[in-house]
């Protein structure tokens, strides 16, 4: 079951937060439809009557394009010990899609906040893969309160730099858009894209679902212009201050062929005042949609250290 949750997050922007319940007995690893729509709302007495009954809270959060059904595989696990909910964030999914000023890292790390609050599961694990990672720790150093453990999923606490700015905007140029089919999306993402080492259907998957069809063809769910915006709030910077700032149980987690380097990775644990680190093998950038099997091994004995009384 999941059903949808609506989130008010900073500046009255409408969230759509989507809560996993009891897992099929056969698990659409990719795919996620909501049952029912609700508000997020109630008092501390109903906040703590949900938590008894689903068990301790987790917040996933995705990366730049995602949303949350890409944590689809990933929540129907965990709902069966903990209550899983992912957000869609901002300009993503089937959450609100404000003018471009309102893609700074204060709106995503507030939002995020407000999600946990609303939703009654503070004090919760925070699962962030890419961009989500970065809003997990910032939110994790604001407000401890909130966090009782993190894993970070392949974000680097490095600054990027303006050309990797410029190279993104090359790449959005570069889409075929509209795509004719949903396969011709797969086929694209997974094999043609210049950016595609060699042939990845999952990575087709990914961008498939992140697509939507319109009257001349399939094109995304979120505005390019304002995946650009979002994304130049945080490439320019480095983040290790932030990291340092984080006191709760982090686990670091990087795909072998991913865009977070051993290196780098380690000296974020080392940073990380209670950090542990996680590698999966035969996994790109999409650590989680690559490899759901090897993911999971990787993170349940941390989720359990943290949330196990």
């Amino acid at each position: 079951m999941v059903r949808r949750i609506d989130v008010t997050g900073a500046g009255g922007v409408r969230l759509a937060a989507w809560e996993f319940g009891d897992p099929p007995k056969t698990d659409p690893a990719r795919s996620a439809e909501p049952v029912r729509t609700v508000p997020a709302q109630g008092g501390p007495g109903q906040l703590a009557e949900e938590r008894a009954e689903h068990g301790p809270g987790v917040l996933l959060l995705h990366g730049l394009m995602g949303r949350a059904s890409h944590w689809a595989s990933t929540a129907r696990w965990l709902s069966e010990r903990y209550r899983a909910v992912a957000l869609d964030q901002r300009g993503h999914g089937q959450s609100d899609k404000p003018p471009e000023g309102c893609y700074t890292r204060e709106a995503y790390v507030e939002d995020a906040e407000a999600a946990l609050e609303q939703l009654g599961l503070a004090p919760a694990v925070v699962i962030g893969h890419a961009m989500g990672a970065l809003t997990a720790w910032q939110l994790a150093a604001r407000r401890p309160d909130l966090v009782c453990g993190l894993i970070i999923c392949d974000m680097r606490a490095s600054a990027l730099g303006a050309a990797s700015q410029r190279e993104w905007e090359d790449w959005f140029k570069a889409w075929p858009v509209p795509f004719a089919t949903l396969a011709d999306v797969r086929k694209w993402f997974g094999e043609d894209d210049p950016w595609v080492e060699r042939p990845n259907p999952a990575r087709g998957e990914f961008y498939a679902e992140v697509m939507s069809e319109s009257a001349d063809g399939w094109r995304p769910v979120f505005e390019p212009e304002q995946m650009l915006t979002s994304r130049e709030t945080w490439v320019y910077d480095a983040h290790w201050e932030e990291l340092a700032q984080v006191q709760c149980p982090a686990l670091v987690v990087r795909g072998l062929d991913g865009e977070l380097g051993r290196a780098e990775s380690q000296e974020m644990v080392r940073v990380l005042p209670r950090g542990q680190y996680a590698e999966v093998a035969d996994a790109g950038h999409l650590v989680h949609y690559d490899q759901p099997e090897a993911w999971r091994t990787a993170i349940e004995p941390f989720m359990e250290g943290v949330l196990t009384p």
